[in-house]
């Protein structure tokens, strides 16, 4: 009868059986349900789930899969699998005998006809069981396998291919899903666990306790015949229920782990591969990457206790455009993790000025050398007057665009604004990729002052066609070809912006000469605060790389006393060093036709000093001037008698502008006298019982400087017998200077 029953299989089912792919075949069509993404360098950098269908891990060789595992299976589905050539008969034999008596046996499908089903579907079980004829084709198809498969390649295959529980599929799934671990880790129980799942997959953690418990022994006893020991120990499978219940409950591989999340998902979206392979090399540099992430939590870390814990980093290559570093939180100390941060929406603050002086430039409405005045301002707008401040709500007097931009002066720019027009500025954004939801005339004024929204991809590269001589291209995905360069922005009038932020005199004003900003080799830079102190931003280049760098919280919460010379500039610094530790940044080359000149200046109308100090200075064709100064006093000077308060002016509302760090949040306090000598007995002081003595006195002489703080204030300047000459009231606004 078996010579007739194989005669039969061998007749009737021998062409389905020959149909069964290699092992090569099987290994090579083999698709996780992850893919690796990386680095450009080919360094593992983020995993990530891409099959929503079924958690199938690596392919693991059988070298890399725990022996108590082989061992535990081998015991638990075939004992016979290194004796049978594909069918076990004396299982079947046994098989049929229990059936005939109605009585239960182990089973009689061996490890290589179960892998035969996993192969065809035409072989696979049913929901109500397995046909006659599925038994049959299955037994040839197992037979099949055996004469060109080796055992331990069935071994390994069935491994990977069979299902476990649920939506895991094969052995490296399992592991790391249910114990946390690689398979070669698994240890005796666990081994037992996963064959008993083999068993029956879906079945209660009380069916699989038992069961497991069973197999545990039954490795056991087989351990101690190998060792000649006539006694095995028991296994302890007390509270095994309780552990396997809460196996089973649990995940322990998460969907995602690495260091490049978000740029993994965008990546997979931008650059789809239908075939979706196990790993994908990336533009990212994994040094940069790990570097920028590492530099981020760290800094944030030292900001503890100032209500900031997100923040968002991106470094693009200047030639290609390719994003080298893409962090798009802080990680664990984030509440809000799964929020890119280099996509998200938000205020930009200063960070758009130098787009405005290009602009302003480029239309030769305004040279680096031109003089504007830093004064108060009101502004007529269809929605009453606008008043802009600057950080410090002092006010510098006439001051070139290369201070009011280096120094991040708020009135200069807005007064650049009026003559730019606020629509003209919005076209210009929008040429620069910055894809604002309003129009100009909706920001109106305030558009100076970064009072839209952008994302930090589109402003560093926005910053990119600065570095660039003002032609912009999309960021750079894949290998898709770029589209041609658009000049954005007068080539000339970029590399005099660039040549303008990258001037650490023109910053110290505000920030210092020896600030984070201030790097050891050529770059540009500026930062950027929004509205109470909401958004941080750095964001410059080199000759190679552009950087940009946003801290604050995804939730939109206020930070606490952090200005972007305080939160992102440090991040900005570590980055950029590292990118260039072993590489030079020089200074660009000017464009053909640029002019370079000295410049000198005339004297403050009411100090007798040098506005500033003479210089060479770079002028498009047709704009170069040597010397800058004021013919006329201030306004109002020709009225103001001796022992006059001339600034600030009374009634003026001061905010303290978050963009400065608090040291340099000083009022200027200036007035008027007769002569020098006796002016130099005047003393000024903040009125009012409820200062402390200590605070009261500001200064001597016609000029003084005053460290404001939130309140209503009376500045008084008295007189050499102690009598007050003149007084203003002003308020200020903003968090305290401490």
């Amino acid at each position: 009868m078996r010579w007739a029953l194989r005669l039969c299989l061998a007749v009737g089912l021998l062409p389905a059986a020959w149909a069964l792919p290699s092992y090569q075949e099987v290994r090579s069509d083999f698709r996780p349900s992850e893919t690796w993404l990386l680095s450009r360098e080919g360094e593992p950098l983020q995993r990530l789930r891409t099959d929503a269908t079924v958690r199938r891990g690596s392919w693991t060789p059988l070298t890399d899969i725990s022996p108590a595992l082989r061992m535990a299976l081998v015991l638990s589905e075939d004992q016979r699998f290194y004796a049978h050539s594909g069918v076990d008969w004396a299982a079947v034999t046994a098989a049929a005998w229990g059936n005939l008596w109605n009585t239960r046996t182990r089973g009689a499908s061996t490890i290589t006809m179960q892998l035969a089903g996993l192969l065809d579907e035409d072989w696979r079980q049913g929901g109500s069981g397995r046909s006659v004829t599925q038994k049959l084709g299955q037994a040839v198809a197992a037979q099949r396998l055996e004469r060109s498969w080796r055992k331990d390649q069935i071994l390994e295959a069935y491994l990977n291919l069979v299902p476990f529980r649920g939506e895991i599929v094969g052995i490296d799934a399992l592991a790391r899903s249910l114990f946390g671990k690689a398979p070669h880790g698994l240890d005796l129980q666990e081994a037992a666990i996963a064959a008993a799942l083999v068993r029956a997959p879906n079945a209660s953690a009380q069916r699989v306790a038992q069961r497991a418990c069973g197999v545990w022994r039954d490795m056991l006893r087989a351990q101690a015949a190998k060792n000649s020991k006539n006694e095995s120990a028991e296994p302890n499978c007390e509270g095994l229920e309780w552990q396997l219940g809460q196996l089973l409950q649990q995940r322990r591989w998460p969907a995602s782990e690495g260091d490049a999340p978000h740029f993994a998902r965008q990546w997979l979206q931008r650059v789809p591969d239908p075939s979706k392979p196990a790993e994908l090399r990336t533009s990212l540099r994994a040094d940069v990457q790990r570097l920028a992430l590492r530099s981020l939590q760290q800094h944030l870390r030292e900001l503890s206790g100032r209500n900031v814990e997100d923040g968002a980093v991106v470094v693009l290559d200047n030639a290609s455009g390719e994003v080298l570093a893409w962090v798009g939180s802080s990680g664990s100390l984030s509440q809000a993790a799964e929020v890119d941060g280099v996509l998200a929406r938000r205020q930009p603050g200063s960070t758009l000025k130098p787009f405005l002086y290009a602009q302003a430039i480029a239309e030769k409405r305004l040279t680096a050398a031109s003089l504007i005045e830093d004064s108060s301002a009101q502004i007529r707008t269809a929605n009453g007057l606008y008043i802009p401040q600057n950080y410090d709500r002092s006010f510098k007097g006439w001051v070139s665009a290369r201070t009011a931009l280096g120094a991040s002066l708020n009135v200069p720019a807005v007064r650049t604004l009026v003559m730019v027009t606020p629509d003209a500025f919005f076209e210009q954004l929008q040429a620069l990729g910055l894809r604002l939801p309003e129009s100009g005339g909706y920001y109106g004024y305030s558009l100076a002052l970064g009072s839209s929204e952008v994302t930090l991809l589109d402003l560093t590269n926005a910053y990119r066609a600065l570095a660039n001589q003002g032609r912009w291209q999309p960021v750079r995905w894949g290998s898709t070809p770029q589209p041609a360069a658009q000049q954005a922005v007068d080539a000339g009038a970029a590399f005099i912006v660039g040549d303008m932020l990258a001037d650490r005199n023109a910053r110290a004003m505000t920030f210092g000469l020896d600030s984070m900003l201030a790097t050891r080799f050529w770059t540009a830079v500026k930062t950027g605060t929004s509205k109470d102190m909401r958004d941080n931003w750095v964001v410059g280049w080199s000759a190679r790389y552009t950087v940009g760098v946003w801290v604050g919280n995804a939730s939109g919460a206020a930070m606490h006393s952090v200005s972007g010379a305080s939160g992102a500039a440090p991040v900005w610094a570590e980055v950029m060093g590292h990118l260039h530790a072993n590489q030079a940044s020089r200074a660009p080359q000017a464009p053909a036709g640029l002019v370079q000149q000295a410049v000198r200046y005339g004297s403050d109308p009411h100090t007798g000093m040098p506005l500033e100090s003479a210089r060479q200075e770079w002028f498009l064709p047709g704009t170069a001037q040597a010397e800058f100064r004021m013919e006329r006093s201030s306004p109002g000077s020709a009225t103001v008698g001796a022992g006059r308060i001339l600034q600030p002016v009374s009634g003026s509302v001061l905010a303290l502008d978050p963009d400065i760090p608090p040291n340099r949040q000083r009022v200027q306090l200036r007035a008027r006298a007769s002569t020098e000598r006796e002016s130099s007995q005047w003393r000024w002081r903040v009125a009012g019982d409820t200062v402390p003595a200590a605070r009261r006195e500001l200064g001597r002489g016609p000029e003084a400087q005053w460290l404001p703080w939130p309140g209503r204030h009376r500045i008084e300047l008295l007189g050499a017998d102690g009598k007050v000459l003149d007084s203003v009231q002003l308020e200020v606004r903003g968090a305290g200077v401490r």
